[in-house]
């Protein structure tokens, strides 16, 4: 009811819609703070309020797109390039990711390696203890990256238009890329469940 008498007669005062609603302004407060803070209504002092335009859809897009890599990011789960096969899959399994990263001593990357790189590798009968996660990765500069700053939806958008499960979130060095955590389609989807439970996210 607020938001339709905004809409009709905006801009409009607290005591104006207090009244029409036959409320005391007092009652009414919390109602127009939360449909200000929410983007549906904007208020200026000594003019009062007025309906933004803008539909759920839209207050939602623009939430969506200020998540922040930065925020979401997780631990990452790193090996060496002389790492083997073998003990690439055990920290896969005892850490429970289907991507590591492969860095340098200095925490520089230098590949990805995914579970269907190890599985691929797996088959046959070859030795997994003799043969090295950097001769199964793939190698820079061949990885999709993202940086802190970047938007969720970015982050989300190069899973999906690269069809990875991962991305390093890296920041730039002299050396190369410094890998500082990752979003994976769990970080995403966690995001959207936690969106949809109306948790701030």
């Amino acid at each position: 009811m607020i938001l339709r008498i905004v809409k009709d007669e905006g801009p409009i005062t607290g005591e104006q819609i207090a009244e029409k609603l036959n409320l005391t302004r007092a009652t009414l407060r919390p109602d127009l703070a939360i449909l200000t803070m929410s983007g549906f209504l904007d208020a200026r002092p000594r003019v009062g309020y007025f309906y933004s335009g803008k539909t759920g859809n839209q207050l939602l897009g623009e939430h969506i797109r200020k998540l922040s890599v930065r925020d979401r990011k997780s631990i990452p789960v790193v090996c060496r390039e002389d790492t083997s096969v073998y003990d690439a899959i055990c920290t896969m399994f005892l850490e429970d990711v289907g991507t590591l990263f492969v860095l340098k001593e200095n925490g520089i990357l230098v590949g990805v390696v995914s579970r269907k790189d190890l599985l691929k590798s797996s088959m046959g009968n070859q030795d997994l203890q003799s043969i090295p996660v950097g001769v199964v990765m793939t190698r820079m500069p061949n990885i999709i990256t993202c940086h802190p700053e970047e938007s969720l939806l970015s982050a989300a958008s190069k899973l999906i238009g690269n069809q990875v499960d991962a991305l390093p979130v890296v920041k730039e060095e002299t050396d190369g890329l410094e890998v500082v955590g990752r979003i994976t389609k769990t970080t995403i989807t966690k995001a959207f469940v936690e969106l949809g439970e109306g948790a701030s996210v």
